[in-house]
């Protein structure tokens, strides 16, 4: 059998644990390396006491050297007296010896936070002191109201927000138009550098007046929330077509009085471009020397956009992936606070208003422009709506040589009673803001109306500023463009939050066009700079169609070179089925 041995014992003779250095191998004794003795009888202690902070204890309170180990602190600052530990007498090179002034040291809070009254909310801003009792105190939903008002999860000072809500803001919009593979993209052009183009231009010149105007109610202006009144529906005929199906426009690009031809609403579209967040597209049609730039029937300039530009926009719901099996292949239908539903209720709004607000069958009597409404056919029977049809001329000629006009045709809704509509004196148009649910999603933390709107009108107004800029800057850049002396904005809200059908004017207020140009800090200037770039991009391109589109998730535009017959097929199969229904009909 091998031989056992057993190994070498080193006792420490002095009742620690551990060899003792007297009689510690010399293969065991490691160089330079610093060693505490320590005893079986030492009670390891608090690593750090706050309790007790007088200037003898404060070494105790901050560590555990070995050299005074054997004075501790136990609960409420009392001191506990040990008996010697081992080795702490020696010196060590693990004692904690202060090099700095500790004088300055203080406490910062020892008391236990207490206890909180009422439901758990606090009143606060969502600023830096909401934040602070955030971090010390746990969750604090600031504010009055709860936590969809101010510096709550849905507040407008921002804070926290939901959980999901990261995905509504990762949403992707689709295009206002199918992109083909077919199509090349000649520009693109991020908004930030629209921005900074610059155009003076001056007054324009008019060229024809067309349409029938009446006079605008001023009882209107006297309504509150206290004496509201309902929107009624109104049957009337009212005709906004595209730039080549005018024939006024055919018969002025006939006689080449311009270079580009457009409508007051493309126009304000491109001159707006960059406070745009929603997708939009304008088709451009180079003939010959002239430009016409006109709008797809059924496109996003015949509906009026919702809270476009709120940091948490309405949103439709997803449509099914079906190419996955375990979704829905019906797409639900829209709540009536969809983007798409909102869209709809607010163009209805518009019109309404528009019809209701006038004078027609009492004086002062409707005043005729030179001529009759250019798109009301004899055979039409409904009655027309109060609308003027003015073409102006105006001139982006940078020098006085340079012959580059563009002939706009603008609307004008009503005028003013007492002034001379045919002079172009107390022109006015008229638009309606509506109010849908200030708890639904997408309402952008706009306040109550009916609580606010008699009070506290600037809140209101700065609300929708923020959330509809970019439909208001369109709005006050059409009003310039007529020549309009006033603009009528009412207030317009649901009867019933749930109930998108029935509406109540709760107020209308009156403003110059230029003046809120400057609130909305719309420079003119700059979107005639953006025209003027557009044009010489197109101008510089041979005859044929293109398209500018304007990304539906980026502050960009670009613009594309599509073939002759792109947009015409819809329209030609739209009139094939009307014909076919017409003839099943008969």
């Amino acid at each position: 059998m091998p031989a056992f041995t057993l190994p070498p014992i080193n006792d420490n003779p002095d009742g620690g644990w551990g060899p003792s250095t007297s009689n510690l191998p010399e293969q065991f004794k490691f160089k330079d390396i610093p060693y505490a003795p320590y005893s079986k009888s030492d009670k390891l202690g608090r690593f750090a006491d706050w309790n007790d902070l007088s200037s003898d204890n404060r070494q105790t309170a901050v560590g555990l050297p070995s050299t005074q180990s054997a004075r501790m602190t136990g609960p409420g600052g009392r001191r506990r007296e040990g008996n010697q530990a081992f080795g702490s007498g020696a010196a060590s090179a693990f004692a904690y010896f202060h090099v700095e002034d500790e004088a300055s040291f203080s406490l910062v809070d020892n008391k236990a936070t207490a206890p909180r009254r009422g439901s758990g909310f606090t009143r606060g801003r969502g600023n830096a002191r909401t934040a602070a009792n955030y971090s010390t105190r746990g969750t604090v939903r600031g504010a009055r109201g709860g936590a969809t008002s101010r510096g709550g999860a849905n507040q407008r000072g921002g804070g926290r927000r939901g959980w999901r809500d990261w995905e509504k803001n990762n949403r992707t919009r689709e295009s206002s138009v199918v992109i083909s593979p077919q199509w090349s993209m000649l520009e693109e052009i991020e908004f930030h550098r629209l921005s900074k183009l610059r155009l003076e231009v001056d007054e324009p010149e008019d060229l024809e007046n067309y349409g029938r105007l009446f006079a605008y109610d001023k009882t209107y202006d006297r309504v509150t929330t206290k004496t509201e009144r309902p929107l009624q529906p109104l049957d009337r005929m009212k005709y906004n077509p595209t730039t080549s199906d005018d024939p006024v426009i055919q018969q002025l690009a006939g006689k080449n009085v311009a270079t580009v031809y457009t409508t007051d609403v493309i126009l304000s579209a491109l001159m707006c471009a960059p406070r745009s967040a929603y997708p939009w597209d304008i088709v451009i049609v180079r003939d010959g020397n002239n430009l016409f730039l006109d709008k797809r029937d059924g496109g996003p300039f015949d509906t009026i956009t919702v809270n476009e530009n709120a940091a948490d926009p309405p949103q439709d719901p997803t449509p099914p992936n079906p190419n996955n099996p375990t979704e829905k292949t019906v797409p639900e239908p829209p709540s009536i606070n969809s983007a798409t539903s909102l869209s709809l209720e607010a163009t209805y709004i518009n019109q309404n208003f528009g019809f209701q607000t006038v004078i027609e069958n009492a004086p002062p009597p409707a005043v005729d422009f030179a001529h009759p409404n250019p798109f009301y056919g004899p055979d039409e029977t409904e009655p027309l709506a109060s609308c003027g049809y003015r073409y102006r001329l105006f001139d982006l000629g940078i020098t006085e040589d340079e012959d580059l006009k563009i002939c706009v045709r603008t609307e004008v809704d009503a005028y003013t009673p007492g002034q001379n509509a045919r002079e172009g004196q107390g022109l006015v148009t008229i638009r309606a803001l509506n109010e849908f649910d200030p708890r639904a999603q997408g309402a952008g933390g706009a306040p109550d109306w009916r609580l606010k709107l008699d009070s506290q009108r600037g809140a209101v107004v700065a609300t929708e500023m923020k959330n509809n800029s970019c439909k208001l800057a369109k709005w006050t850049v059409q009003s310039v463009l007529s020549g309009a002396d006033l603009m009528k904005i009412g207030y317009i809200s649901r009867a019933n939050p749930r109930d998108n059908t029935r509406h109540v004017i709760l107020s209308t207020t009156s403003i110059r066009p230029t003046d809120f140009a400057a609130q909305l800090n719309v420079s003119l200037a700059n979107g005639w700079g953006i025209v003027r770039t557009v044009t010489d991009l197109c101008m510089k391109l041979p005859e044929g169609k293109y398209v500018l589109v304007k990304d539906p998730n980026k502050p960009v535009i670009r613009l594309y070179a599509v073939p002759p017959e792109a947009f015409t097929n819809e329209n030609d199969d739209g009139s094939e089925e009307e014909d076919e229904e017409q003839e099943s009909a008969a």
